[in-house]
Protein backbone atom coordinates (compact mmCIF):
# COMPACT_ATOMS: atom_id res chain seq x y z
CA UNK A 1 0.00 0.00 0.00
CA UNK A 2 1.40 3.36 -1.08
CA UNK A 3 2.41 6.00 2.00
CA UNK A 4 -0.64 8.58 0.72
CA UNK A 5 -3.18 5.25 1.43
CA UNK A 6 -2.05 4.50 5.08
CA UNK A 7 -4.34 5.37 7.59
CA UNK A 8 -3.40 9.06 9.61
CA UNK A 9 -1.38 7.98 12.59
CA UNK A 10 -3.13 9.87 15.35
CA UNK A 11 -1.31 12.64 17.63
CA UNK A 12 0.83 11.65 20.58
CA UNK A 13 2.09 12.88 23.52
CA UNK A 14 5.47 13.79 22.27
CA UNK A 15 4.16 14.57 18.77
CA UNK A 16 2.22 17.71 20.81
CA UNK A 17 5.72 18.12 22.93
CA UNK A 18 7.18 18.26 19.70
CA UNK A 19 5.23 20.45 17.72
CA UNK A 20 5.11 23.13 21.23
CA UNK A 21 8.93 23.29 21.70
CA UNK A 22 8.87 21.11 24.90
CA UNK A 23 9.33 18.23 26.81
CA UNK A 24 6.75 15.46 26.01
CA UNK A 25 6.91 15.81 30.36
CA UNK A 26 5.73 19.30 29.98
CA UNK A 27 3.10 18.27 28.15
CA UNK A 28 1.83 15.57 30.74
CA UNK A 29 1.99 18.44 33.38
CA UNK A 30 -0.27 20.54 31.52
CA UNK A 31 -2.65 18.22 30.82
CA UNK A 32 -2.91 17.09 34.43
CA UNK A 33 -3.40 20.74 35.70
CA UNK A 34 0.03 20.84 37.44
CA UNK A 35 0.31 24.39 38.99
CA UNK A 36 3.98 24.87 38.24
CA UNK A 37 4.02 25.91 34.59
CA UNK A 38 4.24 28.88 33.34
CA UNK A 39 1.39 30.83 31.65
CA UNK A 40 2.75 30.91 28.10
CA UNK A 41 3.95 27.63 28.05
CA UNK A 42 0.89 26.16 29.41
CA UNK A 43 -0.76 28.43 26.92
CA UNK A 44 1.34 27.18 23.64
CA UNK A 45 0.74 23.58 24.85
CA UNK A 46 -2.94 23.86 25.17
CA UNK A 47 -2.78 25.92 21.72
CA UNK A 48 -1.38 22.89 19.79
CA UNK A 49 -3.69 20.52 21.91
CA UNK A 50 -6.71 22.13 20.08
CA UNK A 51 -4.80 22.66 17.09
CA UNK A 52 -4.05 18.82 16.60
CA UNK A 53 -7.74 17.54 18.17
CA UNK A 54 -5.90 15.88 20.82
CA UNK A 55 -7.24 13.79 23.49
CA UNK A 56 -5.61 11.75 26.17
CA UNK A 57 -5.71 8.17 26.20
CA UNK A 58 -8.11 7.37 29.01
CA UNK A 59 -5.70 4.28 29.66
CA UNK A 60 -2.71 6.48 29.68
CA UNK A 61 -4.49 8.95 32.23
CA UNK A 62 -5.28 5.96 34.08
CA UNK A 63 -1.65 4.91 34.90
CA UNK A 64 -0.27 8.37 35.37
CA UNK A 65 -3.62 9.53 37.77
CA UNK A 66 -4.02 5.76 39.17
CA UNK A 67 -7.78 6.56 38.10
CA UNK A 68 -10.16 5.13 35.25
CA UNK A 69 -12.56 7.68 34.81
CA UNK A 70 -15.35 5.18 35.22
CA UNK A 71 -18.19 5.16 37.40
CA UNK A 72 -19.75 1.99 38.74
CA UNK A 73 -22.96 1.91 39.54
CA UNK A 74 -25.12 -1.08 41.16
CA UNK A 75 -28.71 -0.99 40.15
CA UNK A 76 -31.87 -2.57 42.51
CA UNK A 77 -35.30 -2.82 40.87
CA UNK A 78 -33.93 -1.67 37.85
CA UNK A 79 -37.39 -3.00 36.31
CA UNK A 80 -39.19 -0.19 38.30
CA UNK A 81 -39.51 3.41 36.97
CA UNK A 82 -37.83 5.00 39.62
CA UNK A 83 -34.36 3.55 39.41
CA UNK A 84 -34.57 3.34 35.99
CA UNK A 85 -35.44 7.01 35.54
CA UNK A 86 -32.50 7.27 38.28
CA UNK A 87 -30.18 5.26 36.64
CA UNK A 88 -30.44 7.17 32.79
CA UNK A 89 -29.73 10.69 35.36
CA UNK A 90 -26.96 9.31 36.05
CA UNK A 91 -25.84 8.51 32.73
CA UNK A 92 -26.20 12.01 31.69
CA UNK A 93 -24.65 13.35 34.67
CA UNK A 94 -21.18 11.45 34.42
CA UNK A 95 -21.18 11.57 30.05
CA UNK A 96 -21.51 15.74 30.74
CA UNK A 97 -18.32 15.43 33.16
CA UNK A 98 -16.47 13.01 30.87
CA UNK A 99 -16.68 9.82 32.72
CA UNK A 100 -18.12 6.62 31.77
CA UNK A 101 -19.84 4.16 33.68
CA UNK A 102 -20.36 0.35 34.16
CA UNK A 103 -23.85 -0.46 35.44
CA UNK A 104 -24.91 -3.95 36.60
CA UNK A 105 -28.73 -5.25 37.79
CA UNK A 106 -28.67 -6.61 41.21
CA UNK A 107 -31.55 -8.57 42.44
CA UNK A 108 -32.59 -11.29 44.78
CA UNK A 109 -33.34 -13.37 42.16
CA UNK A 110 -30.27 -12.97 40.19
CA UNK A 111 -26.84 -11.27 40.59
CA UNK A 112 -26.55 -10.90 44.27
CA UNK A 113 -25.30 -7.08 45.17
CA UNK A 114 -22.13 -8.20 46.72
CA UNK A 115 -21.15 -9.83 43.55
CA UNK A 116 -22.39 -7.27 41.32
CA UNK A 117 -19.99 -4.72 43.52
CA UNK A 118 -17.02 -7.24 43.09
CA UNK A 119 -17.43 -7.35 39.86
CA UNK A 120 -17.24 -3.80 39.48
CA UNK A 121 -14.45 -3.51 41.95
CA UNK A 122 -12.34 -5.83 39.71
CA UNK A 123 -13.03 -4.28 36.71
CA UNK A 124 -11.67 -0.90 37.79
CA UNK A 125 -13.73 1.72 38.77
CA UNK A 126 -12.92 5.05 40.53
CA UNK A 127 -16.70 5.09 42.60
CA UNK A 128 -19.78 2.86 43.32
CA UNK A 129 -23.38 4.68 42.97
CA UNK A 130 -26.09 2.30 44.35
CA UNK A 131 -29.63 2.65 43.63
CA UNK A 132 -30.71 0.87 46.58
CA UNK A 133 -34.52 1.23 47.08
CA UNK A 134 -35.08 -2.05 49.40
CA UNK A 135 -33.44 -2.24 53.31
CA UNK A 136 -31.73 -5.65 52.16
CA UNK A 137 -29.59 -3.89 48.98
CA UNK A 138 -28.22 -1.55 51.40
CA UNK A 139 -27.54 -4.49 53.95
CA UNK A 140 -25.89 -6.42 51.59
CA UNK A 141 -24.23 -3.55 49.76
CA UNK A 142 -22.24 -2.09 52.72
CA UNK A 143 -21.13 -5.81 53.70
CA UNK A 144 -17.39 -4.29 52.02
CA UNK A 145 -17.19 -2.59 49.20
CA UNK A 146 -13.17 -1.77 50.84
CA UNK A 147 -12.34 2.16 50.32
CA UNK A 148 -13.79 2.55 47.38
CA UNK A 149 -16.12 5.95 47.55
CA UNK A 150 -20.04 4.77 47.87
CA UNK A 151 -22.80 6.65 47.30
CA UNK A 152 -26.20 5.42 47.99
CA UNK A 153 -29.05 6.90 46.77
CA UNK A 154 -31.54 6.05 49.89
CA UNK A 155 -32.26 8.47 52.63
CA UNK A 156 -32.03 5.50 55.22
CA UNK A 157 -28.66 4.32 54.60
CA UNK A 158 -26.22 4.75 58.16
CA UNK A 159 -25.15 8.44 58.59
CA UNK A 160 -21.65 7.45 57.89
CA UNK A 161 -22.75 6.79 54.39
CA UNK A 162 -22.75 9.58 51.79
CA UNK A 163 -27.07 9.59 51.04
CA UNK A 164 -28.23 11.09 47.75
CA UNK A 165 -32.22 11.16 47.98
CA UNK A 166 -36.00 12.61 46.82
CA UNK A 167 -37.43 13.96 50.13
CA UNK A 168 -40.64 11.52 49.94
CA UNK A 169 -41.79 12.74 53.40
CA UNK A 170 -41.94 16.40 51.90
CA UNK A 171 -43.16 15.15 48.28
CA UNK A 172 -45.84 13.13 49.96
CA UNK A 173 -46.82 15.71 52.33
CA UNK A 174 -47.65 18.06 49.30
CA UNK A 175 -50.22 15.12 48.25
CA UNK A 176 -52.03 14.92 51.89
CA UNK A 177 -51.89 19.00 51.92
CA UNK A 178 -53.45 19.77 48.64
CA UNK A 179 -56.27 17.11 49.24
CA UNK A 180 -57.10 18.00 52.69
CA UNK A 181 -57.35 21.81 51.50
CA UNK A 182 -59.56 20.46 49.26
CA UNK A 183 -61.92 19.52 52.23
CA UNK A 184 -61.29 15.77 51.66
CA UNK A 185 -61.36 13.68 55.67
CA UNK A 186 -61.32 10.01 54.58
CA UNK A 187 -58.49 9.55 52.18
CA UNK A 188 -57.55 5.70 51.75
CA UNK A 189 -53.57 5.04 50.56
CA UNK A 190 -52.20 2.61 48.03
CA UNK A 191 -48.94 1.93 49.25
CA UNK A 192 -45.98 0.34 47.48
CA UNK A 193 -44.16 -2.73 48.61
CA UNK A 194 -43.22 -2.40 52.45
CA UNK A 195 -39.37 -3.56 51.47
CA UNK A 196 -39.07 -0.36 49.67
CA UNK A 197 -37.68 2.78 51.77
CA UNK A 198 -39.66 5.07 49.32
CA UNK A 199 -42.73 3.15 49.84
CA UNK A 200 -42.49 3.75 53.55
CA UNK A 201 -41.93 7.36 53.76
CA UNK A 202 -44.87 7.71 51.46
CA UNK A 203 -47.02 5.70 53.83
CA UNK A 204 -45.43 7.37 56.85
CA UNK A 205 -46.25 10.69 55.89
CA UNK A 206 -49.45 9.54 54.54
CA UNK A 207 -49.95 8.63 58.49
CA UNK A 208 -48.74 11.53 59.92
CA UNK A 209 -51.13 13.78 57.77
CA UNK A 210 -54.10 12.22 58.86
CA UNK A 211 -53.18 12.14 62.59
CA UNK A 212 -52.03 15.64 62.77
CA UNK A 213 -55.32 16.52 61.03
CA UNK A 214 -57.48 14.69 63.91
CA UNK A 215 -58.78 12.62 60.98
CA UNK A 216 -59.27 8.50 60.87
CA UNK A 217 -56.20 6.64 59.61
CA UNK A 218 -58.07 3.26 58.25
CA UNK A 219 -55.34 0.42 57.00
CA UNK A 220 -52.80 1.15 54.16
CA UNK A 221 -54.07 -1.09 51.20
CA UNK A 222 -50.11 -2.81 50.05
CA UNK A 223 -49.69 -2.53 46.12
CA UNK A 224 -46.46 -3.72 44.58
CA UNK A 225 -45.93 -0.99 42.23
CA UNK A 226 -48.34 -2.14 39.55
CA UNK A 227 -51.45 -1.16 37.56
CA UNK A 228 -53.19 -4.53 38.03
CA UNK A 229 -52.50 -4.27 41.80
CA UNK A 230 -53.96 -1.28 41.57
CA UNK A 231 -56.64 -1.98 39.53
CA UNK A 232 -57.46 -4.77 42.00
CA UNK A 233 -57.94 -2.31 44.85
CA UNK A 234 -59.87 -0.07 43.58
CA UNK A 235 -63.05 -2.35 44.78
CA UNK A 236 -61.55 -1.49 48.83
CA UNK A 237 -61.93 2.21 47.98
CA UNK A 238 -65.03 2.69 46.54
CA UNK A 239 -66.10 0.06 49.59
CA UNK A 240 -64.81 2.27 52.18
CA UNK A 241 -67.43 4.35 53.93
CA UNK A 242 -66.78 8.20 53.81
CA UNK A 243 -63.91 7.89 51.71
CA UNK A 244 -63.60 10.66 49.37
CA UNK A 245 -59.73 10.29 48.01
CA UNK A 246 -57.18 8.13 47.89
CA UNK A 247 -53.38 8.87 47.76
CA UNK A 248 -51.48 6.08 45.15
CA UNK A 249 -47.79 5.58 46.05
CA UNK A 250 -47.00 5.78 42.72
CA UNK A 251 -48.45 6.20 39.19
CA UNK A 252 -49.30 2.96 37.81
CA UNK A 253 -50.72 2.09 41.03
CA UNK A 254 -52.76 5.05 40.42
CA UNK A 255 -53.70 4.42 36.67
CA UNK A 256 -55.04 1.03 37.74
CA UNK A 257 -57.28 2.41 40.72
CA UNK A 258 -58.77 5.24 38.32
CA UNK A 259 -59.92 1.57 35.90
CA UNK A 260 -60.81 0.04 38.61
CA UNK A 261 -63.38 2.92 40.01
CA UNK A 262 -64.44 3.63 36.65
CA UNK A 263 -65.52 -0.08 36.52
CA UNK A 264 -66.93 0.17 39.82
CA UNK A 265 -69.13 3.22 38.91
CA UNK A 266 -67.17 5.49 41.27
CA UNK A 267 -66.24 8.92 39.43
CA UNK A 268 -62.93 10.67 39.48
CA UNK A 269 -62.96 13.09 40.97
CA UNK A 270 -66.67 13.92 41.06
CA UNK A 271 -67.25 11.20 44.12
CA UNK A 272 -63.47 10.06 45.12
CA UNK A 273 -60.35 12.04 44.02
CA UNK A 274 -57.18 10.56 43.19
CA UNK A 275 -52.99 11.72 43.61
CA UNK A 276 -50.03 10.26 42.34
CA UNK A 277 -46.31 9.92 42.61
CA UNK A 278 -43.48 10.26 40.13
CA UNK A 279 -45.12 11.77 37.27
CA UNK A 280 -44.64 9.64 34.55
CA UNK A 281 -44.67 11.29 31.38
CA UNK A 282 -47.96 9.61 30.73
CA UNK A 283 -49.45 10.51 33.43
CA UNK A 284 -50.97 14.21 31.99
CA UNK A 285 -53.03 11.85 29.08
CA UNK A 286 -54.21 9.31 32.04
CA UNK A 287 -58.58 9.76 31.91
CA UNK A 288 -58.74 12.67 34.11
CA UNK A 289 -55.22 13.86 33.71
CA UNK A 290 -53.27 12.63 37.24
CA UNK A 291 -52.71 14.98 39.93
CA UNK A 292 -49.40 13.25 41.09
CA UNK A 293 -46.01 14.42 43.25
CA UNK A 294 -42.77 15.08 40.67
CA UNK A 295 -39.30 13.43 41.43
CA UNK A 296 -36.58 15.57 39.92
CA UNK A 297 -34.62 12.50 38.43
CA UNK A 298 -32.29 14.79 36.74
CA UNK A 299 -31.42 16.53 39.50
CA UNK A 300 -31.02 13.00 41.81
CA UNK A 301 -28.52 11.89 39.26
CA UNK A 302 -26.12 14.85 38.99
CA UNK A 303 -26.37 15.15 42.82
CA UNK A 304 -24.99 11.83 43.14
CA UNK A 305 -22.58 11.98 40.26
CA UNK A 306 -21.47 15.14 41.75
CA UNK A 307 -21.37 13.93 45.46
CA UNK A 308 -19.24 10.54 44.10
CA UNK A 309 -16.60 13.27 42.86
CA UNK A 310 -16.32 14.63 45.83
CA UNK A 311 -15.71 11.91 47.35
CA UNK A 312 -13.16 10.56 45.28
CA UNK A 313 -11.39 14.04 45.33
CA UNK A 314 -11.27 14.27 49.37
CA UNK A 315 -11.17 10.55 50.30
CA UNK A 316 -12.82 10.18 53.69
CA UNK A 317 -14.87 12.87 54.31
CA UNK A 318 -18.48 12.57 54.30
CA UNK A 319 -20.56 14.72 52.48
CA UNK A 320 -23.94 15.99 53.74
CA UNK A 321 -26.69 14.17 52.69
CA UNK A 322 -28.34 15.64 49.57
CA UNK A 323 -32.04 15.76 49.64
CA UNK A 324 -33.87 16.47 46.02
CA UNK A 325 -37.22 18.50 46.81
CA UNK A 326 -40.39 17.01 45.03
CA UNK A 327 -43.15 19.33 43.31
CA UNK A 328 -46.84 18.54 42.86
CA UNK A 329 -48.37 18.87 40.05
CA UNK A 330 -52.07 19.70 39.97
CA UNK A 331 -54.37 18.14 37.42
CA UNK A 332 -57.53 17.71 36.86
CA UNK A 333 -57.87 14.27 39.02
CA UNK A 334 -58.66 15.85 42.11
CA UNK A 335 -61.85 18.00 43.20
CA UNK A 336 -63.51 19.04 46.65
CA UNK A 337 -65.33 15.88 47.89
CA UNK A 338 -69.16 15.50 46.42
CA UNK A 339 -72.03 15.82 49.20
CA UNK A 340 -72.82 11.96 47.53
CA UNK A 341 -69.77 10.10 49.26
Amino acid sequence: MAASDAAPQATGLREIARLAGVSHQTVSRVLNGHPNIRPATRDKVLAVVKEQNYRPSRVARALATRRHERIGVVVDGASQMGPASTLRAIEAAAYARDYTISTLTASRQGTPIRDAVSHLVDHGVDGLIAIAPRTETIRQLLGDPGDLPVVVINADAPADRCTVSVDQSAGSRLAMDHLLAQGHRVIMHIAGPRDWAEARAREAAWREALVSAGLPVRPALVGDWTADRGYELAAQVAATQGCTAAFAANDQMALGLIHGLHDAGVRVPEDVSVVGFDDLDESRHYLPPLTTVRQDFEALGTASVEALLELIAHPGEVPEPRRIQAVLVERSSTAGPSASR
